[in-house]
């Protein structure tokens, strides 16, 4: 590893702070062979003689949650010597993207998609985005040729996603017009699957208070810190957290007002005070590895119904192994002091007790069971 990733990735390793991993290795080594392309890139032949940058292209880093896509990404963007440079999540750096091209659609001079990317290359070298995800038809409409002219500018590019290329936008609106995009990656983008043996998100739980009582403002900030923590957004977006609509049934979605790398943040209100039923919790469980709930109330005899539904979800969420983060007024055993279904509230008191645990914490998604046989509705 003589690259300059591979020289901050093996003080990291030498130090203790992350483990041998042949996964990250084969990632460093094409972080390492990207860093030399664009080196010579910025000062070759090729670029004299073109009078201009040559495509850099980049590196596409894919794989499940806490494999450290993230980690190597920022690796790379703090040890390549290239400037200017910006890292930034996917999310609002579309979202730039849209109000760029709204301005230039306004002065109707020229082709707005080619004006932005030119703007773009302009201002940055290299880019470095976190989690690719695509879930609109606007974005999926102009990213092809977005991405083709800002590579084409010079423009260096490395990203994360939790999925491959091919499966990029799956089952997306007018798809058929977003697959030059996934061309461009699998055939100017060095595309790199990380599925090694350790998972570094748990790392991030370490030290971590699960349960918070009470409700309040102290409360919400160790929330949102920690969602910060564990999806690497920048503190500066966070006006700009994606939102998701989770599939359920038969057409049926739940609106996940933040969802970000695996990570979900609901109310009690709208997840347990609403009438659901096992199939949103079950396709919450399904979906995603934490979920961070806020505004967890005593629950009085009058809730009941409330109960009864934040009892399926917790069956779910542990059958899932899911990592649970609340706020709530009361410590798991004086959540539900009386009223029918007392008895059977037991049990999620001593699943929450089990999923505040260190065992239970370092336990992977979805292994305990697939399906939720037995979880009442």
């Amino acid at each position: 590893m003589t690259g300059p990733v591979g020289r901050a990735f093996a003080t990291l390793v030498a130090a203790g702070e992350l483990k041998p991993d042949t996964d990250q290795k084969k990632a460093v080594a094409a972080l390492d062979r990207f860093a030399a392309r664009l080196g010579q890139s910025n000062g070759g032949l090729l670029s004299r003689l073109l009078g201009k940058p040559a495509a850099t292209c980049g590196v596409y880093l894919w794989g499940g949650v806490g494999r450290g896509k993230s980690m190597l990404m920022d690796l790379a963007y703090d040890h390549i010597a290239v400037s200017p440079k910006r890292r930034t999540h996917f999310a609002p750096f579309m979202l730039d993207v849209h109000q760029r091209l709204r301005a230039a659609r306004a002065s109707e001079e020229g082709d707005p998609v080619i004006a932005v990317a030119k703007q773009l290359a302009d201002e940055v070298k290299l880019l470095a985005f976190d989690e690719m995800m695509v879930t609109n038809p606007a974005d999926a409409m102009i990213m092809s040729r977005l991405f083709t002219a800002m590579i084409d500018e010079g423009v260096a590019i490395v990203t994360t996603s939790n999925r491959p290329p091919s499966e990029l936008y799956k089952d997306g609106l007018n798809r058929e017009l977003f697959m030059p995009f996934i061309g461009l990656i699998e055939t100017r983008m060095e595309v790199v699957h990380l599925n090694g043996p350790t998972d570094y998100r748990l790392d991030r739980l370490a030290g971590l208070d699960t349960w918070l009582v009470p409700n309040g403002a102290e409360a919400s900030a160790k929330l949102s810190e920690a969602f910060f923590r564990l999806t690497d957004y920048p503190l500066e977006d966070r006006d700009h957290v994606p939102a998701e609509e989770l599939d359920v049934d038969a057409g049926r979605t739940l609106h996940v007002p933040k969802a970000l790398k695996g990570v979900a943040v609901f109310s009690f209100r709208k997840l347990c005070g609403e009438a659901r039923g096992a199939a949103d919790y079950l396709a919450v469980a399904r979906r995603f590895h934490t979920v961070i709930l806020v505004g967890v109330p005593v629950l009085s005899r009058e809730m009941r119904n409330e109960a009864a539904r934040f009892v399926t979800l917790i069956d779910a969420l542990y059958e899932h192994r899911v990592k649970l983060l609340a706020a709530a007024d009361a410590e798991p055993a004086d959540l539900y002091p009386a009223g029918d279904g007392r008895f059977e509230f037991e049990r999620t008191i001593s699943r929450l007790e089990e999923m505040q645990s260190a065992d239970y914490l370092g336990e992977g998604h979805g292994l305990a069971a697939a399906t939720l046989e037995g979880v009442r509705a």
